[in-house]
This record gives structure tokens, sequence and C-alpha cells, in this order.
């Protein structure tokens, strides 16, 4: 029996290009390898050498998918573009496995892409009634067939036509005989940035890919913004929706590495004001605080130095592990939890314990948790998450549970409290996240938490309309 063996918002995918260097295959592993965090069903590289397209994907991590040196080595080319993928549209096959690769009359062109287009089943819809053949079942191929059948000029004209036409989250990679390109859309949910190594260029979904490269951080690519990277350098244009910045704030919460940099801010940074904030907005007397490892390490150590409590590690995690994990045993209601973490019982025996966790989904996971801990000999448990309740799904790239299956959607924070069987619970309120993270130049979105939806989806159009009183014709 295949057990899931994570109780968290699933990782959306990683983005990497590299352009103008002869190591650009080597490169792009090298960063897939330092964002496996965000994707971890299948991973590929995609390279040029001006003539020809060399590419190498299948299922799996980026050290099993490129286990064999031979695999790096074939990758020719000064250019390349790279992808780890965890499937938030279409199924978990090597078929929807990116970079996607596509012949047309405009030459070859491969493309990566973090995110998720709302309007996809419409798109796909229309370009299906239009007569067009669809290889896979992802929205990434949305983009290639809307840019194929453009009836711009240039490429870059036919790309921007193509993105005008979507809604959604996309921060993408796009690989041409003699291009690279890089596009992030207009309302920035997802981070994309740019570095600079040997008179090359380097795009990557965050920040921690250029320092596995020792890369020069140049900057962000801005919301609406495409870089083109050809051989006269770095060009900008824009697209043409003109709207708010809605900056996804979860990956301030969880998704990003903390020693990443996003939205303008050291995830790092961000993650120990959450905590510190927490600590002002729900003190609790206690003797030790531990982190549930590893996502909410930084924060239980911004609450730690905020409130004075001595910070300790109470749980060891595997990681040694993958996303599932065979159950020998099915008796052991609780192995899933057993198999992640272990509880230090010299910390934890006879103390007021507060675990700091960065969020609650189901809360299966923490509930079991809890009963490792008590167990261990704790005499208080106390929960405080950086974060709001959870209680509404997301659209725009985050894989979160339907809203039945949130917990926070359905239950009070008293009930939850007694659901996790614990002496105190409290979460970091709407107001405190967004008083920890930066405002320059950048919004958030904040749907998971609040409801309120930036771009209101498919799924949602009924519901809203009714709400509202609209009456469609």
């Amino acid at each position: 029996m295949s057990i899931v063996i994570d109780d968290k918002p699933k990782e959306e995918c990683a983005v990497v290009g590299v352009y103008n260097h002869p190591r650009a295959a080597n490169f792009t592993y090298l960063g897939l390898y330092s964002l496996q965090h965000r994707g971890q069903e299948s991973s590929g590289i995609v390279s040029n050498d001006n003539r020809t397209f060399y590419k190498h994907i299948n299922m799996g991590l980026v050290a099993d998918v490129f286990s064999d040196a031979n695999n790096l080595e074939k990758l020719k080319g000064n250019m390349a573009i790279g992808h780890n993928r965890y499937s938030t549209t279409g199924t978990a096959k090597l078929i929807n496995a990116q970079p996607l690769v596509v012949s047309s009359k405009y030459g070859p062109m491969a493309i990566s892409h973090n995110g998720n287009l709302i309007n996809a089943r419409f798109l796909r819809e229309k370009l299906e009634d239009e007569g067009a053949i669809f290889q896979t079942t992802t929205d990434t191929e949305i983009i290639l067939h809307l840019i194929a059948r453009s009836r711009k000029t240039t490429l870059i004209e036919k790309i921007i036509d193509s993105l005008d036409q979507i809604e959604g989250a996309f921060s993408l990679a796009i690989l041409t005989r003699d291009k690279l390109v890089a596009v992030r859309d207009s309302r920035g949910f997802r981070p994309l940035c740019i570095g600079k190594k040997d008179g090359g260029y380097i795009v990557a979904s965050e920040s921690c890919a250029l320092d596995i490269l020792n890369a020069k951080y140049i900057r962000e690519v801005k919301p609406g913004e495409v870089v083109v990277f050809d051989k006269d350098g770095m060009t900008s244009y824009w697209l043409n929706h003109k709207v708010d910045i809605c900056c996804c704030i979860f990956e301030y919460i969880y998704f990003s590495r903390p020693d990443s940099r996003i939205f303008g801010e050291k995830v790092d940074k961000a993650r120990r004001t959450l905590g510190k904030v927490l600590a002002q907005e729900a003190p609790v007397e206690a003797d030790r605080i531990i982190s549930v490892p590893d996502s909410s390490n930084t924060a239980a150590l911004g609450y730690a130095q905020e409130s004075d409590i001595r910070f300790e590690i109470g749980l060891i995690r595997n990681h040694y592990i993958g996303r599932t994990f065979i159950h020998p045993e099915q008796s052991m209601r609780d192995f899933n939890v057993r198999i992640k973490f272990n509880p230090v019982k010299g910390v934890l025996k006879n103390k007021r314990i507060v675990i700091v966790e960065d969020s609650i989904v189901r809360g299966t996971t923490l509930r079991h948790l809890v009963s490792m801990v008590r167990n261990a000999g704790a005499k208080e448990i106390h929960i405080r998450v950086s974060s709001p309740p959870i209680k509404f799904p997301c659209y725009y790239g985050m894989d979160f549970p339907t809203r039945e299956e949130l917990i926070a959607s359905s239950m009070t924070i008293e009930k939850i409290r007694k659901y996790l069987e614990v002496d105190s619970l409290h979460y970091l309120s709407l107001e405190g996240l967004l008083n920890s993270v930066p405002h320059e130049n950048c919004g958030y979105c904040t749907a998971c938490f609040s409801g309120e939806y930036p771009i209101i989806p498919a799924q949602r159009v009924k519901k809203y309309h009714l709400e509202n009183g609209i009456v469609n014709d």
C-alpha cells in the first residue's frame, strides 16, 4: 500500500534557463538540483546549439533523471532550459513532463512553466474546435498553440499576443534557436529572477539556483515583463495586461527556500519576522520552542527570539524518503508520521513545549505529531502557526485540497485545538502576515486565507454571480 506522507500544500514547479554559456546544460542541471523542493514528479532539460535541440526528460528526482553522466553530455550547446514538475494541471505522466518541445514553421521551440492557467479549459476547447491536436493534458501546451497560431509578425510579438489571451499564473522560460525568453505574468504570482555568470545569463524560479552556480544576482523579472536574451544582450518588452500586482504570499510562508530572495526580500528575513509577529500576537509561558522541520525552522527561531524562550531541536526529520512510502504495517496508523519524524525525548520530557508550524492543511499529520511529542513526555503542548487559517483552495499554481478537506474551512480554531489535542492553538492574523512582508512595489494574493481572489476562477464564477446578483444572458 502506497501512502502519502506529507500533509502540506504541494509545491508548484521550478524553471531554469541559461543563455550564452558553454556549460549551459550543466548549469541548468545544478539549478534544478537546488530547486528540487518545488517539484519532485519529473525533471528535464532541453539544450540548443543554434541548429539542433537536444533533450533528456524523465520521471523522478533530478539526481535520478540525470544519474548517468551521458545524459548531460549529450545536451550540447550554449543555451538550455530546465524544469522540475509537480502537476497542478495534467496528470503525473511522462508525456506531461517538461520542458515541452515542438516544431513549427517558425522553427523548434521549448517551454518550461511554473504556475496555473485558470482559463485553460476554455482556451483548449476553443483551440480543439479550430482543429488543434494536443499531445499532453497540461495547460502549458496551450501557450505553444497560441504562439504558433498568432498572426503577429515577430516571435516576440507572437509570444506577447498569446500571453495576453491567458489568465492566471505563469513564470516561463522559452527557448528558440537563437533566443532565451523569460516571462512573468502581469500580476507576478510566481517568482522569477535573473543572474549573470561569465558573460552568460541565467533565469531561475529562486535565487538559490544562482548561488549554487556562484552567479551574480541581477534582479527579478518584473510582473508583466518579457525579457529576451540574444546576441544583442538583454532586452525587455511588456505584456499588455495592466493589473494590480499580487505575488503569492505563500512563497514566503512555505514554498521558497529560506536562502532565496523573492519579491524583493530574503525569505529567511521574512520568515523570522513572521515568527516574531506571531510571538507578539500569541505569547505563551513555556520551556522550549521547537519547529516542525524543515519549513518552519526559521519562523520558530523568530518566535523564540521574540519570546525569549529557548529554541531546541525537538524533532528529527528523515530526509531520505520521497513523497510516498510503501506502508509495511497497516496496523500502525501513525506510521506515516513516524517514518518521517522522530522526537528527541531529552528535549521534550517534563517540558512545556511550543510547536511552531508554518501552516495546517488537513491537520492529520500534525495530530499524530502532537501525540508523538506527548508520548515523549511533554507536560504541555502549544501550537503556533505562522500563517492564518487556510480556508480556500488556490487556483494559481498551489495544489491545495478541496475546500471540504481544509480543516479550517469547516472547523473553528477551538474545534481544531480539540481535534489536535493541544493545550492552546493560535494562528498568525492576516494583518500580522501582511505586516511581516515588504510592500514596496508589491501587493500580495491572500486568497487561500481570505477567499478574495484577484482573478475569479471559472470554478467559482457561478457562485460569485449568485452571491453578487449577477445574471448571465
